[in-house]
């Protein structure tokens, strides 16, 4: 089972005076990279609140926001009366005026408005974190439902590589008779006697530095792990990304030694395989 980087999750709470909208969005990243917007009346717990998506979520770009719509008379400044009064009679002295325009200008005076400083009601917050989990849990899905879509496309390209390195156990025997006779065919072209032991001999040696049974079967080791790796319970994206490095590494031997055109397009199509596999890795929790 996997889960891809990319998700969303929204969740709406609403109140007797207001209406709380909690966001959550995701993409990929190498680590967790958490960017978070809210009111300033919250701002006390978003210490808890990364702590949370932290443990949850793990890794990705994530931002994080909280939304509030005032839905009824509720504010946290009052026109401080006395004083607005004050600066219009202090106008008035200035200049002759219309009493809304002085009422204008001084509303806009230092101390007009009293702002009541803010503070969170517990309860209020008990709904709010209960939202969060809500939407942190449809992230949460949606990365599921996207990692099957992965994970199905990775058990594809895997057969396919699987099937290619078949063609190519099955190729090895030509190979290995066609390498002896190109090696046969240029020592005859010398039109020099040569000893057939030793000749015999080097080409053994020659023929060893060739052989691929070892990357074939690690090759097969790994193709195996990998799909182990997908159906395991956790979603473990780096693990993946450092088998697909060795998978490409026994494919890449088996292209330098082949040395047989044929083989080397399967190797070709093989490398492309995996290629697709390493992009839609990078997505991967």
């Amino acid at each position: 089972m996997i889960y891809s980087m990319t998700g969303y999750g929204k969740s709406i709470l609403q109140l007797p005076t207001k209406k709380i909208s909690i966001e959550l969005k995701s993409l990929n990243s190498k680590s967790l990279d958490l960017n978070a917007r809210m009111p300033s009346i919250y701002r006390e717990k978003e210490l808890d609140i990364r702590k949370l998506l932290a443990d949850k979520l793990e890794r990705g770009k994530i931002d994080f926001s909280i939304y509030v719509e005032m839905t009824a008379e509720d504010t946290s400044s009052q026109i401080n009366e006395p004083v607005v009064k004050q600066y219009i009679n202090q106008l008035k002295k200035i200049v002759d005026g219309n009493e809304i325009e002085l009422l204008k200008m001084a509303v806009r005076f230092a101390d007009a408005l009293n702002t009541v400083r803010e503070e969170i009601d517990e309860t209020e917050w008990k709904a709010i974190e209960a939202e969060i989990n809500a939407a942190i849990e449809l992230i949460n899905n949606y990365r599921l439902d996207e990692g099957k879509v992965l994970e199905i496309d990775f058990k594809k390209r895997v057969s396919i590589i699987e099937d290619l390195l078949e063609q190519v156990i099955a190729m090895d025997p030509d190979r290995i008779v066609g390498v002896r006779e190109r090696l046969l065919k240029g020592v005859e072209e010398l039109k020099e006697k040569y000893d057939e032991n030793r000749f015999e001999q080097e080409l053994v040696y020659y023929i060893e530095k060739f052989d691929i049974t070892e990357e074939k079967v690690r090759l097969k080791n790994h193709l195996s792990y990998f799909i182990e790796a997908i159906n395991s319970k956790d979603s473990n994206g780096k693990k993946l990304g450092f088998i697909c490095q060795e998978m490409g590494r026994e494919i890449n031997t088996i292209g330098s030694k082949s040395n047989y055109a044929p083989m080397q397009q399967l190797v070709v199509q093989m490398k492309d395989e995996l290629e697709k596999i390493k992009e839609q890795l990078l997505n991967v929790l």
